[in-house]
């Protein structure tokens, strides 16, 4: 945490940052946070910080404690279950808007994302086979055109990441995500999208029962 910020929009560029540090676990679960580290560490003053700590605290991300420490917040597994069930219900409307614009270059572009996943997971780089697995299920949430649901679905899916970085070496049979993946594609070479509907809903359910606690 060293980098600091050299771009004119310093609140939205605090505020970026330190969210990315506790998504990503650099700054982990239950961790104390003091803006005035924070402010040294980005060469910013302590109030830019301040404000991006009040929008993480709305967002769940931190809280203050009635000494006014400030810490990251625990990652709470149970409640997870209801974000997955929310991205995998967006994403069925996504692919529903986006079925009659997809092409087979698309359904290339999601091949070699796949490959790219299976290939990081085989290498444990958990951040680039997440970031595979994203750009997997990008391809048909970007085709439904939908700008609205595109910007939900991507900050579900940035509370997830957090979730699925902490417990990424708890996560058994990680790599059957791929088989589920292929069945996608192979519903959407065949056109059939009531097919494909299910396969994408199962990837996530099966996605979240593979935590092992």
């Amino acid at each position: 945490m060293e980098e600091k910020i050299q771009r004119t929009f310093v609140r939205q560029e605090a505020y970026l940052k330190i969210r990315n540090w506790i998504l990503e676990g650099t700054l982990a679960p239950g961790a104390q946070i003091r803006d005035k580290e924070l402010a040294e560490q980005l060469g910013v003053s302590r109030t830019p910080i301040r404000e991006a700590l009040l929008r993480l605290e709305d967002e769940g991300l931190v809280q203050t404690k009635p000494n006014r420490s400030t810490l990251v917040s625990s990652i709470d597994f149970h409640s997870a279950f209801h974000l997955y069930s929310i991205v995998w219900t967006l994403e069925r409307l996504a692919l529903t808007q986006a079925f009659g614009s997809i092409t087979d270059l698309h359904i290339q572009a999601m091949m070699e994302a796949n490959e790219r996943f299976l290939q990081k997971m085989k290498g444990r780089d958990r951040i680039a086979a997440l970031d595979a697995d994203y750009e997997f299920h990008s391809v048909y949430v970007k085709l439904s055109e939908n700008k609205e649901l595109e910007k939900v679905i991507s900050e579900l899916k940035q509370k997830l990441k957090r979730l699925d970085l902490y417990y990424f070496d708890k996560i058994k049979d990680a790599a059957l995500s791929y088989e589920e993946h292929v069945q996608i594609i192979e519903a959407l070479k065949n056109k059939d999208l009531s097919l494909a509907l299910n396969a994408v809903e199962n990837n996530w359910k099966n996605s979240f029962s593979r935590f092992k606690l």
